[in-house]
């Protein structure tokens, strides 16, 4: 079954979603907080998602600009009720695939969704991400280096995915952070540091020339050539 993320902080434009999908036979899960959105949304467990505009916390533009920056390419239906020309623009310039004002007719609404989903299936996905002799199987879910297997963790996995996608791109912190973690930075934590040591210790083994590189004072970056 289709699973459909709907991030709506109006209970009843929340509640007309979920019906209207129901209804079409597609598995509807909603939230109403833009932080709690955002986690959901680069999970990998849906195919299609509904964004509102204004959300508390984490606004729409922020959640869908993280997302295609993870890498994460589904279908994403923006609704608004700041119905500017300027502000359609920048949603799908974000990332955003289309874009609904509200008030909206809920049969629009999953005529649309349902164009949009039957675009991203008809398009052969990527399943092999390569840098160097670096190689991701996005599908079996393992990694090799050399031909040699690395055993990685589901976090330095979706995080070696993010540094592949954005191969000779410098990554800030915060970039990685909420890519991965799905929430805003905190300069306190540690968890960046932890997870790209072990990454390291995993992808530049000894002998092997390092392909993780740290920049002063700006974040991290993957050599995209030797």
């Amino acid at each position: 079954m289709t699973r459909i993320l709907a991030i709506e902080d109006d209970e009843i434009t929340a509640r007309e979603i979920v019906a209207e999908f129901t209804r079409r036979g597609y598995e509807v899960e909603c939230v109403a907080d833009g932080r709690e959105g955002l986690v959901r949304a680069v999970s990998g467990e849906f195919e299609a998602v509904t964004l509102d505009r204004m959300l508390p916390n984490v606004d729409g533009l922020t959640i869908v600009s993280v997302m295609r920056k993870a890498g994460i390419d589904i279908p994403v239906l923006m609704i608004s009720a700041l119905t500017d020309v300027d502000e359609r623009i920048r949603g799908l310039r974000a990332g955003g695939d289309d874009y609904m004002t509200k008030p909206f007719a809920s049969e629009e609404m999953s005529a649309r969704l349902e164009v949009l989903l039957r675009r991203a299936r008809a398009q052969p996905r990527e399943t092999m991400l390569r840098v160097q002799d670096l190689e991701l199987d996005l599908v079996t879910r393992e990694a090799r280096r050399g031909g040699r297997e690395i055993a990685l963790l589901p976090t330095e996995f979706k995080l070696l995915e993010y540094l592949m996608r954005n191969a000779g791109e410098v990554l800030t912190r915060t970039m990685i952070f909420e890519a991965i973690w799905g929430y805003h930075f905190d300069p306190g934590t540690n968890l960046i540091d932890v997870h790209l040591s072990g990454l390291r210790r995993k992808v530049d083994a000894p002998g092997l020339t390092p392909l993780i590189r740290t920049i002063r004072g700006s974040g991290y970056a993957l050599s995209a050539t030797a």
